[in-house]
């Protein structure tokens, strides 16, 4: 595909054991200009799947996710950067828009609409169908400010939007996202920490406040069972990261404060 607009991208990817979603990430991603892939020293087959899939495979400690991919941004030779997730791909129609974006040569960056599937179910509801992400956009122009969890890319100059969906599949089974939360929940209280954000009363109020907001406001209810039990899901593991942030006052780190809101 030499001469083709897709080559003038350069696809970033961080993962860590993510042998049962690299190989659909990189496939999708088929004509990128290069691959790069920041791997956190993954126990599975990762780098060796990413490896064969043409990418450049970089090993270094995790620090945080917006860390790693700046690092990946930093890599990368061509003139526009395509950041994914390992657990998610490119539809055939967002790749044919990405190569018709990047040779208009008009915008600095663009979000793209991703579509997400939960535990096997497609979830049109739950906030999740405003989900939109800006992952396309000018080497030059991107980077991610430093944050210990949900990241988000900071663009220097003007954004449009892509309409091809970006396919997202975030948890294997639910023990997955368990296993996901306990992390996300972990990393979380720690930004709060660092932020002074106190856990009482936010420990009784907000876990509410989210299942109310996903299950109610945002419609999750219209999602059926795989929208109750996303809902609840996501109450939990904000319950769980207040709880984390009361563990860290308690343990002494709080340099003197008890974390409850005055």
């Amino acid at each position: 595909m030499e001469g083709s607009p897709l080559t003038k991208v350069s696809l970033v990817v961080i993962t860590l054991d993510e042998a049962s979603n690299i190989e659909r990430c990189l496939e999708s991603a088929k004509g990128m200009g290069e691959i790069i892939v920041v791997d956190s020293y993954s126990s599975d087959d990762t780098p060796e799947l990413a490896r064969l899939a043409g990418a450049a495979v970089f090993q270094r400690p995790f620090i945080s996710a917006a860390d790693q991919k700046n690092w990946g941004i930093r890599q990368a030779t061509r003139e526009w950067v395509l950041v994914l997730d390992a657990d998610e791909s490119l539809s055939d129609e967002l790749r044919r828009e990405i190569g018709a974006a990047v040779a208009r040569d008009e915008m600095d960056g663009y979000w793209l609409k991703r579509r997400n599937i939960f535990l096997g179910n497609r979830i049109r509801f739950c906030g999740w169908q405003r989900d939109r992400v800006l992952r396309l956009f000018r080497r030059s122009k991107g980077h991610y400010p430093p944050r210990a969890v949900h990241e988000r890319l900071l663009l220097d100059g003007t954004a449009g939007r892509l309409h091809g969906p970006l396919d997202h599949i975030p948890y294997r089974d639910s023990s997955d996202y368990l296993d996901r939360m306990k992390s996300y929940s972990a990393r979380g209280a720690e930004d709060l920490f660092n932020r002074g954000a106190g856990w009482f009363p936010a420990i009784l109020l907000n876990p509410a406040a989210r299942f109310l907001r996903m299950y109610i406001l945002q419609l999750g209810f219209l999602d059926g069972a795989a929208g109750f039990e996303l809902c609840g899901m996501a109450a939990a593991g904000v319950f769980f990261k207040y709880a984390r942030l009361k563990e860290l006052y308690r343990t002494g780190g709080g340099k003197g404060r008890d974390g409850r809101a005055v």
